[in-house]
């Protein structure tokens, strides 16, 4: 979540979460009266409900898409637990298609100074805007964005240790080693999006390492850099399939105006050779391409004066994302994943951590024979 552009309703503070994870939390504003202060026990957690209804005669879809509960505990003044554990789509149903529980987030803290903590467990990659802080009120639209889905694929956390801290004046870094991704589950359409092993037994030839630099000394200003590097064919040991992603965001606010940029760009090395051993194996060609790319650029702009006790704001974001950038030698590019996106909508506070969100996603793509989704969305996010 970001410290300078978190979407809270200004003038108003937001309930206070258990801990901070990545840095400072939401805007600081003035405190509530205390007669309208949320009221929280010892366990917090986010929640969102979807209507997603496409364009043309596909029905569309009611989802309660994810319950999350959050915990925290503080063993002494070095030493705390923070967990997440989450619910998608409302039902896990064993072997088959439907929702999915998934632990998040669960490690250790030791908090040795400012510059430096230590930390081990389940962990969240530090890479993008979305992946470390994604509770609904915190973000424009109805989904996330399309950038942090396919090319960044978010939420994606896994088993590592590592540091933490800041460092000079306005500099905040994180840096783990962690599990490797695994090559043979990326897809053409969604890049690396199930090569994640979650820290769920997760096979460990060599560690990768991830890390995440900003910048938070300019009032209104917040300046990001990641990165996530590994070997990645280890479950094809004749081969060698390494992913670099190398990432940068901005966001700025100044007055009623909120604007955030993202650009990530992922190296696949030896992506023939995979493409070719998967092909061998299965039988099926995935096509994966040795490049993806994805930008984005957001505009957001709060409509209702302060003294209105909610808010809204109206938003527009362009995004351009393409899992098939550039192609191995001897493969052919699939028009199809190579996409654009305008999101245009308003998000409405009944509270700083209850929000209401509309938009109209209008997706295109460059291929003539396989159409684009284009879709109305309504949502209801909330946390405590």
């Amino acid at each position: 979540m970001s410290a300078c552009l978190a979407v809270v309703p200004a003038g108003r503070a937001p309930a206070p979460l258990p801990v901070s994870v990545t840095g400072p939390t939401l805007a600081q504003a003035a405190t509530p009266a205390p007669s309208s202060a949320p009221q929280s026990g010892p366990v917090s957690g986010y929640m969102d409900f979807h209507v997603n209804q496409p364009t043309g005669a596909t029905p569309g879809v009611i989802d309660f898409h994810r319950f999350v509960l959050l915990f925290y505990h503080r063993f002494s003044d070095r030493l705390r637990f923070v967990g997440e554990l989450e619910l998608e789509h409302a039902i896990v149903e064993g072997l088959e298609e439907g929702g999915e529980l998934a632990l998040e987030k669960a490690y250790i803290d030791y908090l040795l100074r400012s510059e430096i903590n230590f930390r081990a467990g389940m962990i969240l990659v530090p890479v993008g805007i979305i992946n470390e802080r994604h509770e609904p009120p915190v973000f424009h639209g109805v989904e996330r964005p399309f950038v942090d889905t396919v090319i960044i694929p978010t939420t994606w956390f896994e088993a590592g240790a590592g540091i933490h801290g800041s460092a000079g004046r306005g500099f905040r870094y994180r840096i783990y080693a962690m599990a490797p991704l695994d090559a043979t589950a990326f897809t053409a359409g969604e890049g690396l999006r199930d090569g994640a092993q979650h820290g769920s037994e997760a096979v460990v030839r060599n560690v990768a390492v991830t890390g995440r630099l900003e910048y938070v000394a300019v009032r209104g200003l917040q300046l990001g850099v990641s990165f996530w590097r590994g070997n990645t064919g280890f479950n094809v040991p004749t081969i060698h399939t390494t992913v670099g992603l190398y990432e940068f965001d901005a966001r700025f606010t100044r007055g009623r105006l909120e604007t955030r940029a993202q650009h990530a760009r992922v190296f696949i090395g030896g992506a023939a050779d995979l493409n070719a051993a998967i092909t061998r194996n299965t039988g099926v060609n995935p096509n994966v391409a040795e490049q993806l790319q994805g930008t984005y650029l957001e505009a957001a702009y709060r409509i209702l004066p302060s003294r209105f006790p909610h808010d809204a704001a109206l938003f527009a974001r362009y995004e351009n994302f393409d899992t098939q950038f550039r192609m191995p030698a001897g493969y052919v590019k699939l028009p199809q994943f190579d996409r654009d996106a305008w999101v245009l909508g308003a998000t409405y506070w009944l509270d700083p951590d209850v929000a209401i969100k509309f938009d109209y996603s209008h997706v295109r793509n460059k291929s003539t024979a396989v159409p684009a989704p284009r879709s109305i969305n309504v949502g209801l996010g909330w946390w405590f």
